[in-house]
């Protein structure tokens, strides 16, 4: 009996054996098929921008084949449920903004995944801040103005954004909400038609990103009276923070980030954010981007997994009390 059970066990460890390595193995070969970065927004945008630049940088650093591929849809909730479905084995990785992580699944209903479940976070890129811009002759010439008006004026001081649901608006609803004000939402198809109107003078202010506004603001043809981060944009370093007015409750960011399907190898994911950090920071990339509004990040996983709990609690709240719909 005793013979039958080390015949048995031996036979049982060399069927074992081949599959741990096999698994090993492919951890360690990849990439050795083309990688797609599924963007689940359209060509031209911020997200398309960080994908398309890290790609080719990441393929060079880690000796593969890595493609951009676009799936737009239902505030990028088509794209993120698209790599959900993914095979969890590094050939499919989810490139995105903030939306589909921590706005959309409050606002679409049945998306096709859980945020907070179904994917391996890897890194959070890039960020940039939002920036409270008027018009260059708007009367408003600090925060403090436009709080003091919209206290005396509910609701008579319009705010443009690039959508519903978008950064721009949600950085308004809680503006809002902290200051006990109230103004008037005006939603536009995309934020460079909004700073249009902005620059005509058909609305009066817009919590712009800094990468939409920018060169507004340098022409003089925009105001920008605060920025949305922590500390000031090197890009505009006059501007005041929020938080330098006396505004804490404020400080808000958009982002670019990687994840994957969940059930990602350990290995892969790491040697993918190590490519990535390295690849944002490389002196051909990291100069541009800076120029660009955006700010390196390049977390950890671990540290990208409390982050998003943290902003996804939080963007639920906003909703939540400012009743906010995508229609």
């Amino acid at each position: 009996m005793r013979r039958l059970f080390s015949t048995l066990l031996a036979f049982s460890v060399a069927m074992v054996a081949p599959a741990v390595a096999t698994a090993a193995d492919t951890a360690a070969a990849w990439p050795n098929k083309p990688v797609t970065f599924l963007v689940p927004f359209p060509p031209g945008g911020s997200t398309d921008l960080i994908a398309r630049t890290v790609a080719q940088k990441v393929g060079d650093k880690l000796g593969g084949t890595f493609l951009t591929e676009n799936k737009p849809g239902a505030g990028g909730t088509v794209g993120a449920a698209y790599a959900k479905r993914a095979a969890p084995d590094g050939d499919t990785i989810l490139v995105s903004s903030l939306g589909p992580f921590v706005i959309s699944p409050h606002l679409v209903s049945n998306p096709g995944y859980d945020a907070r479940k179904d994917f391996d976070f890897i890194t959070v890129a890039v960020q940039a801040p939002n920036v409270l811009v008027v018009n260059a002759n708007s009367p408003f010439k600090s925060l403090k103005d436009v709080i003091e008006y919209l206290k005396a004026n509910p609701g008579k001081m319009t705010f443009a954004s690039a959508g519903n649901g978008t950064s721009d608006h949600l950085t308004a609803a809680l503006f809002w909400q902290e200051t006990q004000t109230e103004g008037t939402h005006v939603p536009y198809r995309g934020g460079a038609p909004a700073i249009v109107d902005l620059l005509g003078g058909q609305v009066d202010a817009s919590f712009s990103n800094i990468n939409t506004c920018l060169t507004h603001v340098q022409s003089g043809k925009l105001r920008a009276l605060a920025v949305t981060s922590a500390k000031r944009s090197p890009l505009l370093p006059d501007v005041p923070t929020m938080e330098e007015q006396g505004l804490k409750g404020v400080t808000v960011t958009s982002w670019q980030a990687f994840a994957a399907p969940k059930g990602l190898p350990v290995t892969i994911r790491d040697k993918l954010r190590n490519a990535i950090v390295e690849s944002l920071n490389d002196p051909s990339i990291k100069p541009k981007l800076l120029e660009l509004g955006f700010e390196i990040v390049g977390n950890t996983p671990a540290e990208f997994e409390k982050f998003q709990a943290e902003e996804y609690d939080r963007w639920k709240r906003v909703i939540e009390v400012g009743h906010i719909t995508t229609n």
